[in-house]
């Protein structure tokens, strides 16, 4: 059992935006393309870590695809799940939504079933493991077309008694606006499930618009390019839209310049909450600890992280109000001091 994350001494985080598939360092996903006969680029750890430093997004959204297809069977989508929980908690993190790209392993002849269960069953024993909640927000993907994109949100409905809480919309964001995808997150919105779509990554405030508008968004995940446009600042602030912000991500996809230069200070002066999350992890050398070392320099404090992640969570009242329980018991002024003696990569 790892360390009790309510006495981590950074302070419990809140991660609502993480890609399970890229949580899988280089050692596990060469053991578990061994495992079921795939092959990747590299046979070695330190041909994966080459690998992944990335020219650009679509350079990254490449190496994503060629890598992850090596998960397959059930017992893989549940040990992915569990083995970040492990790995977030050692961090303090006591609340996780985890996203899953179904359609790329479906194509590839995995059911639908073992890949939705397996996700499922490694939530449940990551909260029996590691004290850590875990709920899952399959992605569709922005290069389907819409038929397709409808199927996922069908899938994800018949399942979402088994933790799903709502359907993101992921992927190459040039040239694939929001807004076609809105017959998929209207099926969606009738089965219970939130729209927590990417936007404002690579493209700019007119794809974080389109989510809002096209898609319904509860929260946007990324969100950052929405900086561009004062008006839709000030309507994320007054709308109280959460955005999932992920720097060391926006860094190593090129999608800002240097870390310095990042918008997470400018759009928490304008009254946005933002949560923090890694994305990728594995992929982009980081993790929470490194995150939150990041968002103290630019300024960001991990209560004020913690209280939009609280905010931002797709869980049951239930759930919220132990998570606002455990923020106020925290000493945040202990935490934000061990933030930044933390170092940064």
């Amino acid at each position: 059992m790892s360390e009790p994350a309510a006495s981590h001494p950074t302070g419990p985080k809140i991660e609502l935006h993480v890609h399970l598939e890229g949580t899988v360092r280089p050692a596990t996903l060469l053991a578990m393309a061994r495992r079921n006969g795939e092959s990747l680029p590299s046979s070695t750890v330190e041909g994966l870590a080459e690998l992944y430093r990335f020219r650009d997004f679509d350079h990254f959204i490449q190496v994503w695809i060629m890598t992850t297809h090596v998960m397959r069977t059930e017992a893989d989508f549940r040990q992915v799940v569990v083995e970040y929980a492990a790995e977030a908690a050692a961090h303090g993190a006591v609340y996780l939504e985890g996203i899953f790209s179904p359609w790329f392993r479906v194509q590839r002849g995995v059911r639908v079933e073992e890949i939705f269960h397996g996700y499922a069953d490694g939530a449940i024993e990551a909260r029996e493991r590691h004290g850590v909640e875990v709920r899952l927000t399959p992605d569709i993907e922005r290069v389907l077309p819409v038929e397709s994109a409808v199927e996922v949100a069908g899938w994800t409905a018949r399942f979402a008694e088994r933790g799903l809480v709502g359907i993101g919309l992921g992927g190459p964001e040039a040239g694939h606006p929001p807004e076609p995808f809105a017959p998929a997150f209207a099926l969606a919105a009738d089965a219970g499930l939130a729209a927590v779509p990417h936007a404002g990554e690579t493209a700019g405030p007119e794809s974080v618009r389109g989510a809002l508008d096209a898609l319904g968004a509860r929260r946007i995940r990324h969100g950052i390019r929405a900086v561009e446009d004062p008006a839709l600042v000030r309507r994320l602030a007054d709308e109280r839209i959460v955005l999932d912000v992920c720097p060391v991500s926006n860094l190593r996809t090129r999608s800002v310049p240097s870390l310095a230069e990042h918008p997470l200070a400018a759009l928490r002066a304008a009254g946005v909450a933002c949560s923090l999350a890694t994305d990728d992890p594995a992929m982009f050398d980081t993790d929470l600890g490194a995150e939150h070392a990041v968002a103290a320099r630019l300024g960001a404090r991990s209560r004020d992280l913690y209280a939009a992640g609280v905010a931002g969570a797709l869980c049951d009242e239930t759930t919220r109000e132990r998570l606002r329980v455990l923020g106020e018991a925290t000493d945040w002024d202990a935490a934000e001091q061990a933030v930044r003696a933390g170092s940064v990569r």
